[in-house]
């Protein structure tokens, strides 16, 4: 089993980014096929996995998730975590991060909080405010 903290912290172990406000939690996790491993994720995050190779089992309720999908966990506030369990080598994502609860506005990759945000994003895309292209 190896996991590596890209964001937030678990294990004991610090990683790269840390964001007072969103806490965010980004783990890269291979785990071997029979091995089980509880998740920490604060009971106050939205997140998910994301099964890069192999099977998981996740949750109490051990439902399968299979390579190249998602698994959307529950926030229940009395949770402490998540359990994992591959039914084969396996390579899946931990993302979570405590919720913003704020208003969301997309348009094409554009993502903001109000629609005259969008417009002002979109036109300083046009207008080339954006930086250099490479």
């Amino acid at each position: 089993m190896a996991v590596r903290v890209l964001a937030g912290e678990a294990f004991g172990t610090p990683g790269a980014v840390q964001r007072p406000v969103t806490e965010p939690l980004f783990l890269d996790i291979h785990i071997d096929a029979g091995q089980t491993l509880d998740l920490p994720i604060p009971a106050t995050h939205n997140a998910f996995l994301y099964v890069q190779e192999g099977e998981l089992a996740v949750g109490q309720d051990s439902r399968v998730a299979l390579a190249r999908t998602m698994a959307v966990l529950s926030n229940t506030p009395d949770a402490a975590g998540v359990r994992v369990s591959a039914h084969v080598d396996s390579h899946f994502l931990l993302i979570a991060g405590h919720p913003l609860n704020e208003p969301i506005a997309q348009w094409g990759p554009f993502v903001m909080n109000t629609r005259t945000q969008i417009e002002q994003a979109v036109d300083d895309f046009r207008s080339g405010r954006f930086g250099t292209s490479y």
